[in-house]
Formats: C-alpha cells, structure tokens, sequence
C-alpha cells in the first residue's frame, strides 16, 4: 500500500526522499558554520549593507550575521540584542525544515507555502515600525551591536 501511496504522488519514501531537504538543511549549516568562523562583528568583513550605506540607518537585516556568529558561539542575549527578528526566523525555519523531512521520509505530499494578504501586511508594517524605532535615539537598543 505505501508503495501504491508513493507511485500516485510521485515521492520516494525513507532516506530516498531525503535529498533535497538534507541539501538544504546542509547549506544552512555550511553557511551557520562561515559565519562562525568569519567573524562579521570585525567591520567590513563582509561589507557594507547597502541600505545603510544609502541612507545611515539600520535596515530590518543589519545584525543577523552578528547573531548568528553570536548564536553559534553560544550567546543567545548577544544574538537577540544584534537583531531581534533572528531567533524567531531560525526557529521558524528550523520547524519547517523538520516538517518537510518528515513529510518526505513518509512519502506525503507537501504543502503549499502561502501567505494570505492580511499575514503579509502585518509582518511588513512590524518590519517598517521596527525599521523606524531601531533608528531612534528612544530604541536604540534595538541597534545592532
């Protein structure tokens, strides 16, 4: 019957199934592991954010390669400090990752990945307003380290 299961959608079960997610998951470690050994909180290490370059102020972005050389390291507060997005991102994607492995070790259909309008605008306008704040004399706390 899996066998059946398997023909009709057009997967490979087990560890046949596996390759693209462990291709994926391997390129977030070898990258997790540049950033480790690549320090970015040396200035210029891996250049300059274009966006604060043009305008002076932090983009939503600017402290995740901080973060993550600080998550590797160990130190979650440094990394939160760096760019407070980061964790929940890595956490999200970390979930995600392990859902489509299960998914493709028992051969099931993937979801859809969608985000319907409303979703959209409400982590844009948490991006804008965190854009804003971080920029402020009042969130400064917020600037990357």
């Amino acid at each position: 019957m899996d066998n059946v299961r398997a023909l009709l959608i057009g997967a490979s079960s087990g560890w046949r199934g596996l390759g693209v997610p462990a291709v994926v998951g391997g390129a977030a470690l070898a990258a997790a592991a540049v950033v480790h050994f690549y320090d970015p909180h040396v200035e210029g290490s891996y250049g300059v954010c274009p966006f604060y370059a043009l305008t002076g102020w932090w983009c939503p972005g600017c402290g995740g390669l901080r973060g993550m050389h600080d998550l590797t390291e160990g130190h979650v507060l440094d990394a939160v400090h760096s760019n407070v997005f980061l964790l929940p991102l890595i956490v999200g994607f970390s979930l995600w990752w392990g859902e489509w492995v299960v998914r493709r070790w028992r051969a099931v259909p993937g979801r859809r990945w969608s985000m319907n309008r409303t979703t959209l605008c409400i982590i844009l306008a948490l991006l804008a307003v965190f854009t804003v704040v971080r920029n402020t004399p009042w969130g400064s706390w917020l600037a990357p380290v």
